[in-house]
């Protein structure tokens, strides 16, 4: 398809006459190799409707030439050119070349942007099964990537703030603080309780089943001491708080995101890290300690009923047994809770990263919120298998 510049002729309607300026006709000219299209007057929404409908019906084949001649034309829209432009396309589809005659350089110019926006996107090339799973795998690669060197560089931001709380410290907002450890502390013993409490009926039923078999019931007591002070009091603490705490953590400043109390707040001259993220970090790194040795008293005393009711070990032989055990190892309360405040800052960090991270629309909370979850709990388990991996080449 060409379009090309030609002299106005002499049908152009006069447009002082409003009748003329509404008038728009064509005409169909075909000879044995040449299809001539003669389009005059005004052509607007309306007029582009009729004549692609009745061109529709017009038999254009047979020709090795087409002309579609607009220099006649006086006004000429977006809709009508995508009809002219749609008609050259159905004259080309007979094997004719189609050449456009045109005489102003408005319409020339509204033609070459309706036939560049009618070119196809490229074909989206097919990729099989293999090379898309790696694709996908790359992809997921990237973004861990990213996500990684986000959090470091808001964990540095986080330092910097510290210590800039340390030089002064009435910028700490220790109201905010104070409410934030009652919230992910106070109002998280019942559940923390609970569930310890049932982790050391179970551990303690399976323990004492699998011992039963070789006659050492009684070290029943060991295994659970040692598991539960050392890895699962605190383990399972931290998986509980970051559902719970880290959770709200990100939909509550997603939210102030959402709602741009966030942007009001740097209007305003204050820094949402002091405001936001400070106080629910240190809120968390001071309770989950106590959170842990709660978890790990009531995780005994699950352990301790169980030994009651499934071996006849009664409180006193427990606490007996128990003893000797962290006379041998004494060190496990305090390898159990040394872990606690790292996992807090982990928990609360990345809870507050993601709920900064909020953008869009409500639809993105629930999104972050689900990542900070998964990702808290993800590195919470590592960092504790590197702990276990450090200590025991410790010896501690």
């Amino acid at each position: 398809m060409k379009i090309v510049d030609a002299a106005r002729t002499n049908a152009d309607p006069d447009l002082s006459d409003p009748d003329a300026q509404d008038a728009g006709s064509w005409d169909v000219e075909a000879d044995d190799d040449r299809l001539t299209i003669l389009v005059r007057g005004h052509w607007d929404l309306r007029m582009a409707l009729r004549a692609d409908a009745e061109l529709r019906e017009t038999d254009l084949g047979g020709a090795a030439r087409g002309v579609i001649d607009l220099t006649a034309v006086s006004m000429l829209d977006t809709m009508a050119a995508l009809v002219v432009m749609r008609l050259a396309r159905r004259i080309e589809a007979t094997g004719a070349t189609v050449e456009l005659r045109v005489a102003d350089s408005a319409h020339r110019s509204l033609l070459e942007q309706v036939e560049q926006a009618q070119i196809p996107p490229p074909p989206r090339r097919r990729m099989n099964a293999l090379t898309e799973r790696v694709a996908r795998v790359g992809k997921w690669a990237v973004l861990m990537a990213t996500d990684t060197r986000d959090l470091l560089a808001f964990f540095g931001e986080l330092c910097v703030v510290l210590l800039r709380i340390v030089r002064h410290p009435r910028r700490l907002r220790f109201v905010s603080m104070v409410a934030n450890m009652q919230a992910v502390g106070l109002n998280a013993v019942p559940i923390v309780g609970l569930l310890s409490f049932l982790i050391g009926v179970v551990l303690a039923y399976q323990g004492a089943d699998q011992l039963r078999r070789f006659g050492a019931e009684v070290f029943t007591v060991n295994l659970l001491t040692i598991s539960v002070l050392r890895e699962i009091g605190i383990l399972m603490t931290a998986i509980i708080i970051a559902g719970r705490s880290g959770s709200s953590f990100t939909a509550q400043i997603g939210t102030m995101k959402i709602n741009q109390e966030v942007d009001a707040m740097r209007t305003m001259g204050l820094d949402p890290m002091e405001v936001l993220v400070v106080p629910r970090v240190l809120a968390l790194a001071l309770t989950l300690p106590l959170l842990g040795f709660y978890s790990d008293i009531m995780g005994l005393l699950g352990g301790a009923l169980m030994c009651r009711l499934n071996l006849g070990i009664n409180f006193d032989a427990f606490l007996n047994q128990m003893n000797q055990v962290l006379a041998i190892y004494d060190t496990s309360l305090w390898v159990g809770l040394a872990k606690a405040p790292v996992f807090a800052v982990v928990i609360a960090l990345v809870g507050c990263f993601h709920g900064l991270e909020v953008s869009g629309s409500a639809e993105s909370v629930g999104q972050r919120t689900t990542i900070s979850v998964v990702q808290a709990i993800f590195i919470v388990i590592v960092l504790d298998a590197i702990f276990s991996i450090v200590f025991s080449a410790l010896q501690i």
